[in-house]
């Protein structure tokens, strides 16, 4: 079993990264949301849009690690008026339960408080229950929701806010 002591954890991307993390979506939520290949088309495009507005005193990454794989992502992508996006949060399977997502929050939410951002939002879907609570324990307030077939089925896109 992996122990959180045992995952390192790096604030740059580097060459694979932007691949494998939308890998990792596309299997994850195939296998466990049914979600249509226009989900990583959705992600890949995101990525490609952090890495090209990237600003190092705006944007952040956390990429944890396990003995050279990636295990958990989570990035933070500046927006108009003070605000910041909390994006592609993904834990592998392998390693839920043992606190690395709270360890990537915590250095999330650290992050965007130094660099004086006023508020953060992130839009999941109403399908992602265990990521709802996470969010609504980081202190996220549902603040709306819309209809969408995106992701080749329908559901709910949900938008949190968390004011700073």
């Amino acid at each position: 079993m992996i122990k959180l002591e045992d995952i390192s954890i790096r604030t740059d991307l580097q060459p694979g990264d932007m691949g494998y993390v939308t890998y990792m979506h596309g299997c994850f939520y195939k296998q466990e949301y049914n979600y249509s290949i226009n989900f990583e088309l959705y992600v890949m495009q995101g990525l490609a849009e952090f890495q090209k507005n990237y600003q190092a005193d705006k944007d952040g990454v956390w990429i944890a690690e396990y003995e050279g794989k990636i295990v958990g992502f989570l990035l933070s992508m500046h927006r108009e008026h003070n605000t910041a996006q909390l994006r592609y949060f993904i834990l592998d399977s392998s390693c839920r339960g043992i606190g690395l997502g709270q360890k990537l929050c915590n250095l999330y939410l650290d992050f965007v408080k130094q660099k004086g951002f006023k508020s953060v939002f992130l839009w999941t879907t109403d399908e992602l229950f265990t990521a709802a609570h996470i969010y609504k324990k980081m202190g996220f307030v549902l603040t709306e929701e819309i209809g969408s077939d995106s992701f080749g089925k329908t559901l709910k896109e949900q938008r949190y806010d968390l004011n700073l």
